[in-house]
């Protein structure tokens, strides 16, 4: 079973690891882009995509071991 695109918050948490707290701050101060990595819902609801959450947390720099 594939995960859709978009999730509500507490599922996003539950996949990413991040607090339901911690996802809304990044939501509140521009951290995540609004209409890429997260969107208000038609009923004001904020989903975020699980697709481009990939992407941000791919675009860390990496040490070496």
């Amino acid at each position: 079973m594939s995960l859709p695109r978009w999730v509500m918050i507490n599922r996003a948490s539950e996949l990413t690891g991040y607090s339901e707290d911690a996802i809304r701050h990044k939501v509140k101060n521009g951290t995540w882009a609004q209409g890429r990595i997260w969107r208000k819902t038609p009923d004001g609801r904020i989903a975020i995509n699980m697709t481009e959450y990939d992407k941000w947390a791919e675009s860390a720099p990496q040490e070496a071991a």
